[in-house]
């Protein structure tokens, strides 16, 4: 059974947050060769190369089998530490978490802030589309990750948070050009909603490149008309932040889906005009954290789902 020092641990995975084995040295009042010694110790430890040597230092895939324990191992001592009331000289445990932007612009700050002061964490915070946040759990980069993915990462536990409502809308000036007549539509009864075609023509925001919520919308839009769904055409806008991506809407560069709590408001007093009343985008969120017993992970996962709830509907 190989041996891993939590030294060497913590070394390793400090080399990672810093990127390079000086500014590792640093932080840990080493030498850089104590910390080259370090990792070259628990590589032989490992049997494997756990870091490539590049600017900055990334993981290899052993590497982040070994990144994931040591930080379990600091979580633990941490928590030890804290159930036996040893001082911490100032250290505080570094939580690292991924959340996606549309969360931590509507929900998941009030969540940290009503972490309690005295548990002694600082939050470390990845920001990545919730179709892709799980990658960073399997590398052992985040400790937590708020998701959309429901099956749970190997040595993780997940919980159902809620559903985040989107609503497709525009500015009114974009409406007016782009699909004339619809805002008067819009005030008789049924409800009139716009079709694949026209939305697949006009020009879109989307957050990134891996955005594909806008898409699936249009898709959407062809399939309940029952008409093959063709390939992307429409101009697009990347506005890679959330409160940006809502401002470049409002301001009628393009159409988009915004969260209901962001926007419902706009739509009712005709700011934002809403293209498919009938048609909400529910997106099913999740909470995956590690199974490691922790009390710091118990309280966070408390906070999160008290406060996901306040915000999201349920599913």
């Amino acid at each position: 059974m190989p041996q891993f020092p939590s030294d060497q641990l913590l070394t390793f995975a400090t080399v990672l947050s810093e990127g390079t084995l000086d500014a590792a040295a640093r932080l840990l009042h080493i030498t850089p060769s104590a910390v080259s010694q370090r990792l070259k110790a628990l590589e032989q430890s490992a049997g494997r190369v756990l870091l490539q040597r590049s600017n900055p230092a990334q993981a290899t895939e052993a590497g982040e089998v070994v990144l994931r324990l040591a930080r379990q191992v600091a979580q633990l001592e941490a928590d030890a530490g804290r159930e036996l009331g040893l001082g911490t000289d100032g250290a505080q445990l570094a939580v690292p978490i991924v959340v996606n932007a549309d969360s931590l612009a509507v929900w998941f700050l009030q969540a940290l802030a009503q972490v309690p002061g005295d548990l002694g964490v600082t939050f470390d915070l990845h920001r990545d589309d919730e179709q892709h946040s799980t990658s960073l759990l399997r590398s052992g980069t985040v400790m937590a990750a708020v998701t959309a993915t429901p099956e749970p990462v190997q040595g993780c536990r997940v919980e159902s948070l809620g559903v985040m409502r989107y609503r497709a809308v525009a500015a009114p000036p974009f409406v007016e050009r782009w699909f004339p007549g619809l805002e008067e539509g819009l005030d008789k009864r049924p409800v009139r909603h716009l079709g694949g075609a026209t939305l697949n023509a006009a020009t879109t925001v989307d957050f990134d490149r891996k955005d594909t919520y806008q898409w699936a919308f249009v898709q959407a839009a062809f399939t309940a008309e029952g008409e093959p769904v063709p390939e992307r055409k429409g101009p697009r806008h990347y506005v890679p932040a959330s409160q940006d991506f809502g401002d470049a809407i409002r301001l009628g560069l393009g159409w988009g889906l915004i969260p209901e709590v962001q926007c419902g408001p706009e739509i009712a007093d005709r700011r934002l005009i809403e293209l498919a009343p009938d048609r909400p985008f529910d997106v099913p969120l999740y909470w995956q954290r590690w199974k490691t017993a922790s009390s710091v992970l118990d309280v966070l996962s408390d906070t999160v789902r008290e406060v996901s709830g306040l915000y999201l509907r349920k599913p």
